[in-house]
């Protein structure tokens, strides 16, 4: 009797990925966002409003329903909400925008009997997804908003370009074993390095800026990177589970990328905010 073969699993580097289908993933993902930038403004709100809301349904779809159930339908409407209102009226709106957000969910849930961990959750997930991405519209506001982007982006792949080579090649010394088992101080200083040159290479070709801005830039964005990605490893790990879904082929979720963008968006728009304007 013949047997049909199963086929072969796709063959993962060091690192545990499928490089094919995350180098596929990602080449797919920075066309859409490179295009974005170049039609108009408005097309990157629009895309990275999309990225919000399909994040927060993530995080909404991961919380175990015996413990949380943070209501879906205002938490889906702040995440397109706040990015917008960042992006048109600046912090004030995304700050009112957080707090009117919060205060729908309290009315919400106010004949609940489990009010407090729904409405606790779901402000966390307000926080962790759309106040943080604000951040990035609120880069894209400025006149040279579109260079502040590419800014932002280049710096931060960098930061996860730089780790993840360092740590396939030298990796020895885990940073945090419990947490993310892959993640060494090998990888964090390739992570600097790469942070550091190009954030230096953007800074002042693109924005025209003094070099030590990219140097202050390009180091404070590794550390809230590394840290965007320690959180999201202990956000599945306390919610046990390996991906937030698995909408990217050799990525797993939408915040599995977003992980180390949406801290660094912050740090990203204060820096050049303060330095560069």
């Amino acid at each position: 009797m013949s047997e049909t073969l199963a086929p072969a699993p796709a063959k993962k580097n060091k690192a545990g990925r499928d490089l094919k289908a995350a180098i596929t993933a990602a080449l797919v993902l920075g066309v859409l966002v490179l295009a974005s930038l170049l039609i108009r403004k408005e097309a990157f709100v629009v895309l990275a409003t999309a990225a919000s809301v399909v994040g927060t349904r993530e995080l909404l779809m991961a919380m175990p329903p015996a413990k949380f159930r943070p209501p879906w339908i205002p938490a889906l409407a702040s995440a397109a909400v706040i990015p917008v209102a960042a992006y048109l009226l600046g912090p004030s709106a995304m700050l009112a925008a957080l707090v009117g957000s919060v205060l729908v969910f309290i009315v919400w849930g106010a004949a609940s009997n489990r009010l407090a961990p729904d409405t606790a959750s779901a402000a966390l997930i307000a926080l962790y997804v759309p106040a943080l991405v604000s951040f990035a519209m609120m880069l894209l506001h400025a006149d040279d908003g579109v260079s502040r982007i590419i800014t932002f982006i280049l710096v931060t792949i960098g930061s996860d370009i730089g780790g993840y080579v360092a740590g396939v090649l030298f990796g020895k010394h885990p940073m945090a074993p419990t947490v993310s088992p892959k993640k060494s101080w090998e990888g964090f200083a390739g992570s600097w390095l790469s942070c550091v040159v190009i954030g230096v290479l953007t800074v002042t070709l693109i924005l025209h800026a003094p070099f030590w801005v990219g140097i202050l830039l390009g180091s404070l964005v590794v550390v809230a990177a590394t840290v965007g990605d320690l959180c999201e490893s202990m956000i599945k790990r306390d919610l046990g589970i390996k991906d937030m879904s698995n909408l990217i082929p050799g990525h797993g979720g939408l915040m599995d990328r977003l992980d180390s963008l949406v801290l660094a968006a912050p740090v990203t728009w204060a820096v050049l905010t303060a330095f560069a304007s």
